[in-house]
Protein backbone atom coordinates (compact mmCIF):
# COMPACT_ATOMS: atom_id res chain seq x y z
CA UNK A 1 0.00 0.00 0.00
CA UNK A 2 1.48 3.34 -1.06
CA UNK A 3 1.79 5.95 1.68
CA UNK A 4 1.27 9.68 1.27
CA UNK A 5 4.92 10.27 2.09
CA UNK A 6 6.01 7.91 -0.67
CA UNK A 7 3.72 9.66 -3.14
CA UNK A 8 5.13 13.04 -2.10
CA UNK A 9 8.66 11.69 -2.57
CA UNK A 10 7.83 10.37 -6.05
CA UNK A 11 6.32 13.68 -7.18
CA UNK A 12 9.26 15.65 -5.76
CA UNK A 13 11.82 13.43 -7.53
CA UNK A 14 10.00 13.90 -10.82
CA UNK A 15 9.56 17.66 -10.39
CA UNK A 16 13.11 18.14 -9.12
CA UNK A 17 14.61 16.03 -11.87
CA UNK A 18 16.90 13.99 -9.63
CA UNK A 19 17.13 12.19 -6.29
CA UNK A 20 19.78 14.66 -5.14
CA UNK A 21 17.60 17.71 -5.73
CA UNK A 22 14.53 16.01 -4.25
CA UNK A 23 16.43 15.09 -1.08
CA UNK A 24 17.44 18.73 -0.67
CA UNK A 25 13.87 19.96 -1.18
CA UNK A 26 12.43 17.39 1.23
CA UNK A 27 15.23 17.83 3.82
CA UNK A 28 15.91 14.10 3.98
CA UNK A 29 19.00 12.07 3.19
CA UNK A 30 19.30 10.62 -0.30
CA UNK A 31 19.50 6.99 0.99
CA UNK A 32 16.26 7.51 2.95
CA UNK A 33 14.57 8.94 -0.13
CA UNK A 34 15.79 6.08 -2.34
CA UNK A 35 14.60 3.54 0.23
CA UNK A 36 11.07 4.98 0.21
CA UNK A 37 10.91 5.05 -3.59
CA UNK A 38 12.09 1.43 -3.77
CA UNK A 39 9.47 0.46 -1.17
CA UNK A 40 6.80 2.18 -3.27
CA UNK A 41 7.98 0.36 -6.39
CA UNK A 42 7.90 -2.99 -4.60
CA UNK A 43 4.36 -2.37 -3.38
CA UNK A 44 3.25 -1.57 -6.95
CA UNK A 45 5.06 -4.49 -8.54
CA UNK A 46 7.61 -2.73 -10.72
CA UNK A 47 9.90 0.26 -11.31
CA UNK A 48 8.42 3.72 -11.61
CA UNK A 49 11.66 5.53 -12.44
CA UNK A 50 14.64 4.84 -14.66
CA UNK A 51 17.79 6.01 -12.85
CA UNK A 52 19.92 7.79 -15.46
CA UNK A 53 23.49 9.11 -15.14
CA UNK A 54 22.01 12.60 -15.01
CA UNK A 55 18.54 12.60 -13.57
CA UNK A 56 15.58 10.27 -13.79
CA UNK A 57 12.93 9.29 -16.31
CA UNK A 58 9.47 7.90 -15.67
CA UNK A 59 8.79 4.34 -16.77
CA UNK A 60 5.41 3.57 -18.39
CA UNK A 61 4.17 2.50 -14.96
CA UNK A 62 5.51 5.73 -13.51
CA UNK A 63 3.73 7.83 -16.13
CA UNK A 64 0.50 6.03 -15.31
CA UNK A 65 1.04 6.47 -11.57
CA UNK A 66 2.10 10.12 -11.47
CA UNK A 67 -1.29 11.83 -12.08
CA UNK A 68 -2.89 9.66 -9.40
CA UNK A 69 -0.11 10.56 -6.96
CA UNK A 70 -0.65 14.26 -7.66
CA UNK A 71 -4.40 13.87 -7.24
CA UNK A 72 -4.00 12.06 -3.92
CA UNK A 73 -1.72 14.78 -2.57
CA UNK A 74 -4.11 17.49 -3.76
CA UNK A 75 -7.02 15.73 -2.03
CA UNK A 76 -5.06 15.65 1.23
CA UNK A 77 -4.26 19.35 0.94
CA UNK A 78 -7.94 20.17 0.36
CA UNK A 79 -8.85 18.11 3.42
CA UNK A 80 -6.23 19.93 5.50
CA UNK A 81 -7.52 23.28 4.31
CA UNK A 82 -11.08 22.36 5.29
CA UNK A 83 -9.89 21.25 8.72
CA UNK A 84 -7.91 24.46 9.22
CA UNK A 85 -10.92 26.58 8.36
CA UNK A 86 -13.04 24.62 10.82
CA UNK A 87 -10.38 24.95 13.54
CA UNK A 88 -9.57 28.61 13.01
CA UNK A 89 -6.03 27.83 11.75
CA UNK A 90 -6.21 29.88 8.54
CA UNK A 91 -4.73 33.07 9.98
CA UNK A 92 -3.10 34.56 13.06
CA UNK A 93 0.40 34.75 14.54
CA UNK A 94 2.46 32.09 16.31
CA UNK A 95 5.15 33.37 18.67
CA UNK A 96 7.98 30.84 18.67
CA UNK A 97 11.08 30.96 20.89
CA UNK A 98 14.23 28.88 20.42
CA UNK A 99 18.03 28.86 20.67
CA UNK A 100 20.31 29.84 17.79
CA UNK A 101 21.47 26.33 16.88
CA UNK A 102 17.91 25.00 16.67
CA UNK A 103 16.83 27.87 14.43
CA UNK A 104 19.69 26.94 12.08
CA UNK A 105 19.35 23.17 11.94
CA UNK A 106 16.00 21.91 13.19
CA UNK A 107 13.46 24.56 12.33
CA UNK A 108 13.99 25.42 8.62
CA UNK A 109 12.38 22.24 7.19
CA UNK A 110 9.61 22.49 9.80
CA UNK A 111 8.86 26.12 8.92
CA UNK A 112 8.86 25.23 5.22
CA UNK A 113 6.12 22.64 5.80
CA UNK A 114 4.25 24.97 8.17
CA UNK A 115 4.25 27.76 5.60
CA UNK A 116 2.90 25.42 2.96
CA UNK A 117 0.15 24.08 5.22
CA UNK A 118 -0.72 27.37 6.98
CA UNK A 119 0.13 30.19 4.56
CA UNK A 120 -2.03 32.71 6.41
CA UNK A 121 -0.33 32.24 9.79
CA UNK A 122 2.58 34.54 10.60
CA UNK A 123 5.49 33.19 12.68
CA UNK A 124 7.41 35.53 14.96
CA UNK A 125 10.70 33.84 15.81
CA UNK A 126 12.63 34.92 18.93
CA UNK A 127 16.12 33.45 19.31
CA UNK A 128 18.32 33.14 22.39
CA UNK A 129 21.96 32.21 22.97
CA UNK A 130 21.40 29.93 25.93
CA UNK A 131 18.82 27.46 27.21
CA UNK A 132 18.54 29.43 30.44
CA UNK A 133 17.60 32.59 28.55
CA UNK A 134 15.02 30.64 26.55
CA UNK A 135 13.47 29.19 29.69
CA UNK A 136 13.31 32.61 31.37
CA UNK A 137 11.63 34.14 28.33
CA UNK A 138 9.02 31.40 28.29
CA UNK A 139 8.38 31.74 32.02
CA UNK A 140 7.81 35.46 31.41
CA UNK A 141 5.24 34.71 28.72
CA UNK A 142 7.27 36.09 25.79
CA UNK A 143 6.23 33.34 23.36
CA UNK A 144 3.51 30.76 22.76
CA UNK A 145 5.91 27.84 22.34
CA UNK A 146 9.59 27.07 22.94
CA UNK A 147 11.74 24.59 21.02
CA UNK A 148 15.10 23.65 22.48
CA UNK A 149 16.84 21.54 25.13
CA UNK A 150 14.71 20.48 28.12
CA UNK A 151 14.03 23.39 30.50
CA UNK A 152 14.66 21.43 33.70
CA UNK A 153 11.87 21.67 36.23
CA UNK A 154 8.87 22.96 34.33
CA UNK A 155 5.22 23.13 35.31
CA UNK A 156 3.79 23.32 31.80
CA UNK A 157 3.39 20.66 29.10
CA UNK A 158 6.52 19.27 27.42
CA UNK A 159 6.72 17.23 24.20
CA UNK A 160 9.88 15.22 23.43
CA UNK A 161 10.97 15.69 19.81
CA UNK A 162 14.12 13.60 19.55
CA UNK A 163 17.83 13.58 20.25
CA UNK A 164 20.20 16.04 18.61
CA UNK A 165 23.51 14.51 17.53
CA UNK A 166 26.79 16.46 17.59
CA UNK A 167 29.69 15.96 15.21
CA UNK A 168 33.31 17.08 15.13
CA UNK A 169 34.24 19.20 12.12
CA UNK A 170 37.78 19.05 10.76
CA UNK A 171 39.30 19.95 7.37
CA UNK A 172 38.79 17.46 4.57
CA UNK A 173 42.53 16.68 4.53
CA UNK A 174 42.87 16.24 8.30
CA UNK A 175 44.88 13.10 9.19
CA UNK A 176 42.04 11.87 11.43
CA UNK A 177 39.71 11.86 8.42
CA UNK A 178 41.92 9.57 6.37
CA UNK A 179 41.10 6.01 5.45
CA UNK A 180 37.36 6.59 5.37
CA UNK A 181 37.11 6.90 9.16
CA UNK A 182 33.93 8.56 10.41
CA UNK A 183 34.50 8.38 14.18
CA UNK A 184 36.98 10.02 16.54
CA UNK A 185 37.67 9.87 20.25
CA UNK A 186 37.66 13.39 21.65
CA UNK A 187 40.78 12.55 23.66
CA UNK A 188 42.64 12.29 20.34
CA UNK A 189 42.02 16.03 19.93
CA UNK A 190 43.16 17.04 23.42
CA UNK A 191 46.34 18.72 22.19
CA UNK A 192 44.63 20.86 19.53
CA UNK A 193 43.28 24.38 19.69
CA UNK A 194 39.50 24.36 19.21
CA UNK A 195 37.02 26.57 17.47
CA UNK A 196 35.08 27.44 20.62
CA UNK A 197 31.94 29.47 21.33
CA UNK A 198 31.55 32.74 23.19
CA UNK A 199 30.75 32.17 26.88
CA UNK A 200 27.12 33.26 26.50
CA UNK A 201 26.44 30.67 23.79
CA UNK A 202 24.97 27.49 25.24
CA UNK A 203 27.09 25.34 22.91
CA UNK A 204 30.17 26.45 24.83
CA UNK A 205 28.91 24.40 27.77
CA UNK A 206 28.21 21.42 25.51
CA UNK A 207 31.81 21.46 24.21
CA UNK A 208 33.34 21.97 27.65
CA UNK A 209 31.23 19.17 29.10
CA UNK A 210 32.07 16.71 26.31
CA UNK A 211 35.79 17.44 26.60
CA UNK A 212 35.69 17.16 30.40
CA UNK A 213 34.10 13.72 30.03
CA UNK A 214 37.02 12.80 27.74
CA UNK A 215 39.52 13.96 30.37
CA UNK A 216 40.71 17.35 29.17
CA UNK A 217 39.87 21.04 28.92
CA UNK A 218 39.69 22.33 25.33
CA UNK A 219 42.37 24.84 24.40
CA UNK A 220 40.82 27.79 22.54
CA UNK A 221 42.15 28.71 19.10
CA UNK A 222 39.30 31.10 18.34
CA UNK A 223 35.92 31.94 19.84
CA UNK A 224 32.86 32.81 17.79
CA UNK A 225 29.59 34.45 18.75
CA UNK A 226 27.91 32.94 15.70
CA UNK A 227 26.83 29.30 15.88
CA UNK A 228 26.78 29.08 12.09
CA UNK A 229 30.42 30.20 11.86
CA UNK A 230 31.93 27.31 13.85
CA UNK A 231 31.81 24.65 11.11
CA UNK A 232 33.25 26.86 8.31
CA UNK A 233 36.03 28.07 10.63
CA UNK A 234 36.92 24.48 11.52
CA UNK A 235 36.91 23.45 7.85
CA UNK A 236 39.59 26.06 7.13
CA UNK A 237 41.95 24.43 9.63
CA UNK A 238 41.68 26.81 12.59
CA UNK A 239 40.85 23.88 14.85
CA UNK A 240 38.17 21.22 15.35
CA UNK A 241 34.64 22.31 16.23
CA UNK A 242 31.81 20.46 17.93
CA UNK A 243 28.51 21.35 16.25
CA UNK A 244 24.98 19.97 16.00
CA UNK A 245 25.03 17.69 12.95
CA UNK A 246 21.92 19.29 11.49
CA UNK A 247 23.46 22.78 11.16
CA UNK A 248 26.06 21.63 8.61
CA UNK A 249 24.87 22.33 5.05
CA UNK A 250 24.60 19.42 2.58
CA UNK A 251 27.45 20.80 0.46
CA UNK A 252 30.35 21.39 2.80
CA UNK A 253 34.12 21.43 2.33
CA UNK A 254 35.02 19.98 5.72
CA UNK A 255 34.82 16.49 7.15
CA UNK A 256 32.30 15.39 9.79
CA UNK A 257 33.33 12.82 12.41
CA UNK A 258 31.11 11.27 15.06
CA UNK A 259 32.56 11.58 18.57
CA UNK A 260 33.11 8.31 20.40
CA UNK A 261 31.31 8.05 22.77
CA UNK A 262 28.48 10.01 21.11
CA UNK A 263 27.68 13.58 22.15
CA UNK A 264 23.93 14.24 22.11
CA UNK A 265 21.27 16.36 23.72
CA UNK A 266 17.49 15.92 23.79
CA UNK A 267 15.18 18.44 22.14
CA UNK A 268 11.67 19.26 23.32
CA UNK A 269 8.82 21.65 22.68
CA UNK A 270 7.26 23.24 25.76
CA UNK A 271 4.70 25.84 26.77
CA UNK A 272 3.54 27.57 29.96
CA UNK A 273 -0.05 26.40 29.76
CA UNK A 274 -2.09 24.17 27.49
CA UNK A 275 -1.35 25.50 23.97
CA UNK A 276 -4.02 26.91 21.73
CA UNK A 277 -4.93 25.39 18.36
CA UNK A 278 -2.11 27.14 16.47
CA UNK A 279 0.64 26.06 18.86
CA UNK A 280 -0.72 22.51 19.05
CA UNK A 281 -0.79 22.27 15.27
CA UNK A 282 2.82 23.51 15.08
CA UNK A 283 3.95 20.88 17.58
CA UNK A 284 2.47 18.16 15.37
CA UNK A 285 4.38 19.53 12.36
CA UNK A 286 7.51 19.58 14.53
CA UNK A 287 7.01 15.97 15.55
CA UNK A 288 6.72 14.90 11.90
CA UNK A 289 9.40 17.00 10.27
CA UNK A 290 12.02 18.08 12.83
CA UNK A 291 15.43 16.99 11.55
CA UNK A 292 17.52 16.25 14.63
CA UNK A 293 20.38 14.37 12.94
CA UNK A 294 22.57 14.48 9.89
CA UNK A 295 25.15 11.74 9.56
CA UNK A 296 28.85 12.33 8.86
CA UNK A 297 29.97 12.09 5.32
CA UNK A 298 32.67 13.19 2.91
CA UNK A 299 32.67 16.76 1.97
CA UNK A 300 30.46 18.07 2.80
CA UNK A 301 5.94 14.02 29.66
CA UNK A 302 2.83 15.45 28.26
CA UNK A 303 1.86 16.79 24.86
CA UNK A 304 1.91 20.55 24.38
Amino acid sequence: MATLRQLEYLVTVVDGGSFTRAAELLHVTQPALSHQIRALERSLGGPLLDRLPRGVRLTPAGRAMLPHARAALADVERARSAARRASGLEEGELQLATVYSVSLGVLPPVLRVWRREHPGVRVRLVEFRHTGELRAAMAAGQADLAVGPPPGEWDGPVRVLGVEEFVVVVPADDPLAGGGADRVELSALADRGWVHYAPGNGLAEVLDGACAAAGFTPRVAVRTEQTAAAAPLAATGLGPALVPANVVPPRFDGRLLRPSPPVTRPLVAYARTRPDALASAFVEVLARHARTERGPGGNGTGDP
